[in-house]
């Protein structure tokens, strides 16, 4: 057995889920659509370009939560995983997972989008795990803050490294398949990374250091 490890957006499904998510909250009127898809579809070219500030970022997507109740969110978010993100899905990308489950791999889906969104997602695509960032409850509410460290760039590292710290699992034979060259920390410690539909900076490193590179699409 060993780790198969999965990047989600743009990665196992066609798209980003957190940007999706801001979206779905402006077509219903839950944010000002003007204001909020101006600032997600800047925090998105952030995160593309490489340079996106975590904690800006979690204190702007982290408020939709804060300001709405938790019965109410989970209800949007049935309506999301039917309008945004099952039209996302890739066989492909499932047939890779269904290769692992027959390896009888130990299937791990590690994000930087909040467990709030991610959460329900990996559920539908049956993985054994999900590391993402853990929005911050009190008393069963969200409070827009996040706990622990954010699952973003090295922060995936961190992550992972106290996830194996309570898990029977090592990186011994371990796989990571991403998008992003903001996994690139992440890729550099797994035996086998694999490059999937790569950004071009992702590419040209994936290219330099003789790293496989597949497509789900």
């Amino acid at each position: 057995m060993a780790l198969a490890i999965f990047d989600l957006d743009n990665t196992l499904i066609n798209g980003d889920s957190d940007h999706a998510w801001g979206d779905f909250l402006c077509d219903k009127g839950i944010v000002d659509p003007e204001v909020y898809r101006n600032a997600n579809d800047y925090f998105y070219q952030q995160y593309i370009d490489g340079s996106m500030n975590a904690d800006e970022f979690l204190k702007f997507s982290l408020k939709p939560l804060r300001d709405n109740s938790m019965a109410q969110l989970q209800q949007w978010h049935s309506e999301f995983m039917q309008q945004k993100i099952l039209p996302m899905m890739l066989p492909k990308a499932q047939q890779k997972l269904a290769m692992h489950r027959e390896q009888g791999d130990y299937i791990l889906i590690i994000t930087a989008t909040n467990l709030f969104v991610t959460e329900p997602i990996a559920k539908y695509l049956a993985v054994d795990d999900i590391i993402a960032t853990a929005p911050e409850i009190i008393k069963g509410e969200y409070t827009g803050n996040y706990v622990g460290t954010a699952c973003f760039q090295k922060g995936k590292t961190t992550l992972l490294k106290q996830w194996l710290e309570d898990s029977p699992h090592d990186l011994i034979g371990s796989y990571f398949y991403s998008d992003s060259r903001n996994d690139l920390p992440l890729l550099e410690i797994v035996d086998h990374p694999i490059a999937v539909d790569a950004d071009a900076y992702l590419t040209e490193v994936a290219t330099a250091k003789g790293w496989p590179m597949i497509s789900f699409r």
